[in-house]
């Protein structure tokens, strides 16, 4: 299936369907982003900003939350 024909399947949907879908897409987008995240952070991809944020705590420039 091709991009665009979700998008005129997504145009024959009723409005509480679309809701649903978004709803739906919301929330796998989600997932999709915390694996990233977690992937990128097994992978040390976030290591230099980690270490950088530690710097800046430890500098007292930056406090948590």
């Amino acid at each position: 299936m091709t991009v665009t024909e979700i998008e005129t399947a997504i145009t024959q949907l009723s409005p509480s369907d679309v809701t649903a879908l978004m709803a739906w897409f919301a929330n796998y987008h989600a997932r999709v982003w915390d694996q990233q995240i977690e992937d990128d952070l097994e992978a040390g991809r976030l290591d230099a900003l980690l270490a950088e944020v530690e710097n800046e705590y430890q500098s007292g420039l930056a406090r948590p939350l």
